[in-house]
């Protein structure tokens, strides 16, 4: 009897050891598993921390959310990072640099209302003078005030996007041949001034070389712009580029039309230099600009279009662009332009008025400034751009394009005539100044200006100035008020 308990309890035991090797293998396991996946996920969270933007962690880019806004508060910490973050992120944007405009400190001192700055002669081999003193008249700032700030710009979905190209190896270095043709071509114009000061009687030698400082300024400063904001377009050049650039074959002239900046004008003089009228006051406006009487420089072919940017001169005139952009909306929407009112003025009633009349739908008459400005701001304008009002660095590219003298709206009479005896034409061939179309009405000053943008928002302003800032930028022009940033 003692035995068979004895047997029993063994067994029991028995029984015991073999069921309990398999409760421990599955707790082993189960902790083992366990442990494998905290190491797992513990390795994970040290690769993601250390893994930079764009850095591919196994085989689908990731980052930590957390991680790069905890970088970011530690970076905005430092004074430089947002510059530095502004200069890097135009440079490798995909979407055209100039696109990103950046706000300048204005270093400068000039009075309220200046139109534009005197230069000091740069001394022989420098590029541009360390610091100019404005004069009363003066909006164009000093050029070494100009640079990245720290504040980013925002992009304008208003901006026109710049047309890509490609073409042949062959076509660009053509192009490139054009660039260091036209400066070339700067350089022996101003190593032949002295022969022209003694034949032109307008310009002393002290004159005549302050005149020549501000060309090579402007060109300087329009290279810096261009390869700190466009060098990522393309070089190579197409009639597009060159839509709006006027020839005259005599004395070797290239002219891209600005609206609004002396091109009327222009165009009569280079019809006069051409021999195709006595004088530009007997030229009417209508046949100005008919189309027939100056010719096209894209209505070349290429090889024609080439050689002509190789060997021309190649010349624009620019204005402030507020005020230029407030002549072309007086022009156009506040007389009768049939045209204009037809084409523009329907669609922006129609969309911008909150009741508009059915004469006014009829008409397109009467739209106000603000509604021009709400259309110009429209991402999904009800009518397309116009070139009396579009940029100018759009009308000219003068990235593309290396101009050699920048003339300035402000200074029209003594830079036209500098330019015309620079050229050596006639010294009876002056650029006009009358105003043939609306005479009645007084030229747009900085006041007229200033009355016209009071009748729109502070931001609406705002957003009109950044819509022309890379005109601002390029072309060397102060803010035109004081609140903007």
């Amino acid at each position: 009897m003692l035995w068979v308990k004895w047997k029993m309890v063994v067994d029991s035991l028995r029984g015991r050891r073999r069921r309990l090797p398999c409760t421990v293998w599955f707790l082993l396991l189960f902790a083992a598993g366990g442990l494998v996946l905290f190491i797992h996920q513990w390795d994970l969270s040290e690769m993601v921390q250390q893994q930079g933007p764009g850095v591919k962690l196994g085989s689908t880019p990731r980052q930590s959310r957390e991680t790069l806004s905890t970088q970011d508060r530690e970076r905005s910490k430092s004074d430089n990072y947002q510059e530095q973050q502004a200069t890097e992120g135009i440079l490798s944007s995909p979407i055209p640099p100039m696109q990103f405009p950046h706000f300048e400190k204005s270093r400068q001192t000039a009075t309220p209302g200046s139109r534009e700055q005197s230069r000091q002669t740069p001394t022989p081999g420098s590029r541009e003078q360390s610091r100019q003193t404005p004069t009363p008249g003066s909006r164009e700032q000093d050029i070494t005030s100009l640079h990245v700030s720290k504040r980013n710009r925002k992009l304008l979905k208003t901006s026109p996007p710049i047309h890509h190209t490609t073409k042949s190896d062959s076509s660009s270095s053509s192009s490139s041949s054009s660039s260091s043709s036209s400066s070339s071509s700067s350089s022996s114009s101003s190593s032949s001034s002295s022969s022209v000061v003694s034949t032109s009687g307008s310009f002393t030698p002290d004159k005549w070389k302050k005149l020549v400082g501000i060309q090579e300024a402007r060109r300087q400063l329009m290279k810096e712009m261009c390869a700190k904001y466009k060098s990522s377009i393309s070089k190579t050049i197409t009639g597009h580029h060159v839509r709006n650039i006027f020839v005259e074959d005599k004395y070797k002239l290239l002219y891209c039309q600005v609206p609004k900046a002396g091109c009327s004008n222009w165009k009569r003089t280079l019809m006069v230099l051409a021999g195709k009228a006595p004088d530009a006051q007997s030229i009417k406006h209508d046949t100005v600009h008919d189309g027939r009487h100056l010719r096209e420089l894209h209505f070349y072919d290429r090889k024609g279009i080439v050689h002509r940017l190789e060997t021309y001169t190649k010349i624009m005139f620019v204005r402030e662009p507020l005020e230029r952009m407030v002549s072309a909306y007086r022009d156009k929407f506040e007389n009768p332009n049939n045209y204009y009112h037809s084409l523009f003025g329907k669609p922006i009633i129609s969309k911008y008025r909150a009741n508009p009349s059915l004469e006014a739908l009829k008409t397109g008459n009467g739209v106000t400034f603000k509604e021009f400005v709400q259309y110009l701001l429209d991402v999904h304008r009800p009518v397309g751009m116009d070139i009396h009002w579009d940029q100018t660095n759009q009308l000219c590219n003068p990235c593309l394009i290396d101009y050699d003298f920048i003339g300035k709206f402000e200074n029209m009479e003594e830079e036209s005539n500098f330019l015309l005896r620079l050229i050596g034409a006639p010294p009876n061939v002056k650029l006009p100044n009358f105003k043939d179309r609306n005479p009645a009405d007084k030229k747009t000053s900085t006041q007229i200006t200033e009355k016209y943008f009071s009748q729109v928002s502070t931001l609406e302003r705002q957003r009109i100035y950044d819509f022309y800032y890379t005109d601002y930028l390029m072309f060397n022009y102060t803010k035109p008020f004081k609140d903007l940033y």
